[in-house]
C-alpha cells in the first residue's frame, strides 16, 4: 500500500487554574431572569441545587488575579511539549482556539492585539520567525476547529509539527446576576501534532463539521447584564439555554455519525467519545442520540469520560483538557490504548459543530 501523510498527536498538556470555586460561592449572588426580573420565588440554595441537578457541576476553576488567557495557554503548551519530548523551537505553527482574548482582572474589555497565539509565542520566547501563529475563534469548538486546520496544514506538506491549544477565561466575561454564570470556568488544554507517514490510517482519519448561523447564531452571544440596575456598559456571555440544548441533542449526533461513516468504521469500533463539557445531561442525551442513530440501545459503560463535575465548562479548553487527563491516567477507570478509535467532538456558539475520528 502507498504511504500517506496523517496528523498524529504526540503530546498533550493542560493547565488547571489554582482557584477551586464550589457552588456555595454563589450563595450570596443576586440572580435575575433574562427579562431582568429579580428571582424572588426561589432561594439561592434552591437555584444552586436545581443547577447541579441539570449540569452535575459541583465546582469549577478560576484563574489567579494576575493571569490571562495567553498565560495559561502558554503553560499548557509547555506541558504538552514536555510530554512529547520535543523542543518548543521545533514547532512550525501555533494555533490557539479561544473566544474572548485576554481579559484582565477588573476590565471586561478584550485584548486581541496582537493575536493570542503571537502573545503565547512571545511568552514562550520562541524566536524562530518561521513558526507561524494565528487564532481560531469558533465558539466552544475552537480547539476541534483548530485541530482540523492543523490537519490541513500538515497534509498540505508545508508544515510538519505544531501545537494546537484551546484556552478561555470565562470567569471574567460572566454576568454575576445570571444563573448561567455558574456553568463557566477557566482552563487551557494543548496537543502537539506532527506529520506521520503510514500505509494504514492513523491519527486524524476523518472529520465532519456543521455551522447553523441563520437560525441559531443568537443562541449564544454577548449582551447586557440581567440586572437592570447594573452600572456600566459591559457585555457578558448570554445563552438561550433550552433552545441551545434542543439544538445540540438533535443536531450533534448526525455530525458524529457522518464523521464515523467518513472514517469507514462502525460505531462499535469507537472506544471513547471526548465531547465538549457543557452540561452533563446534555452530553448524555447527545451520546444516546448517537447510539439511537445506529439503532443501538445499549451504551458501553465509560465510553464518554466526563470532567465537568469538578472543572465546569471552560469552552475551548474542555476537550483537550479532558483528553490530557485521560492520557495522563488522571481519571479513574479511563484509558486510551494503541489502536483505539476515539471521537473528539464539540458544539457551541455560531452554532458550530465539529466531530473528529482519531485512531491512536
Amino acid at each position: 500500500m502507498t504511504k500517506q501523510t496523517y496528523t498524529r498527536i504526540i503530546g498533550t498538556g493542560s493547565y488547571l487554574p489554582p482557584q477551586i470555586i464550589k457552588n456555595s460561592y454563589f450563595l450570596n449572588h443576586e440572580f435575575y431572569t433574562p427579562s431582568k426580573q429579580k428571582i424572588e420565588d426561589k432561594t439561592n440554595e434552591e437555584i444552586i441545587q436545581k443547577f447541579k441537578e441539570i449540569t452535575n457541576i459541583e465546582e469549577r476553576r478560576y484563574v489567579a488575579e494576575d493571569q490571562v488567557t495567553s498565560d495559561i495557554a502558554a503553560l499548557a503548551i509547555e506541558e504538552a511539549c514536555k510530554d512529547a519530548g520535543i523542543s518548543k523551537d521545533s514547532l512550525d505553527f501555533i494555533i490557539l482556539g479561544h473566544n474572548f482574548g485576554d481579559i484582565y482582572e477588573g476590565n471586561v474589555r478584550t485584548d486581541i492585539l496582537p493575536g493570542l497565539a503571537n502573545k503565547v509565542k512571545m511568552k514562550l520566547k520562541l524566536k524562530n520567525p518561521a513558526c507561524i501563529c494565528h487564532d481560531v475563534v469558533s465558539g466552544c469548538p475552537g480547539w476541534t476547529q483548530a485541530m482540523i486546520v492543523a490537519d490541513a496544514y500538515i497534509k498540505s506538506g508545508f508544515w510538519k509539527r505544531g501545537v494546537v491549544v484551546g484556552a478561555d477565561v470565562l470567569s471574567r466575561i460572566s454576568d454575576p446576576h445570571d444563573r448561567d454564570s455558574m456553568i463557566y470556568a477557566d482552563g487551557a488544554g494543548a496537543t502537539v501534532v506532527e506529520a506521520v507517514e503510514s500505509e494504514e490510517p492513523i491519527g486524524i482519519i476523518a472529520h465532519s463539521s456543521r455551522s447553523d448561523s441563520v437560525q441559531y447564531a443568537s443562541l449564544l452571544t454577548l449582551g447586557e447584564s440581567s440586572n437592570p440596575d447594573f452600572e456600566g456598559d459591559e457585555l457578558f456571555i448570554k445563552m438561550t439555554g433550552h433552545k441551545l440544548y434542543i439544538y445540540a441533542i438533535t443536531t450533534v449526533p448526525g455530525v458524529v455519525k457522518d464523521s464515523i461513516e467518513k472514517a469507514g468504521i462502525e460505531l462499535s469500533d469507537v472506544k471513547k467519545i471526548f465531547i465538549h463539557q457543557a452540561n452533563e445531561k446534555m452530553d448524555e442525551a447527545i451520546l444516546a442520540g448517537v447510539f439511537k442513530a445506529y439503532g443501538e440501545k445499549e451504551i458501553p459503560e465509560g465510553i464518554m469520560p466526563m470532567s465537568i463535575r469538578k472543572l465546569g465548562n471552560s469552552s475551548t479548553a474542555t476537550v483537550p483538557t479532558l483528553l490530557d487527563l485521560v492520557m495522563k491516567g488522571k481519571m479513574e477507570g479511563q484509558e486510551v490504548n494503541e489502536g483505539d478509535y476515539t471521537i473528539l467532538c464539540s458544539v457551541g456558539a455560531g452554532m458550530n459543530i465539529n466531530s473528529i475520528v482519531y485512531k491512536w
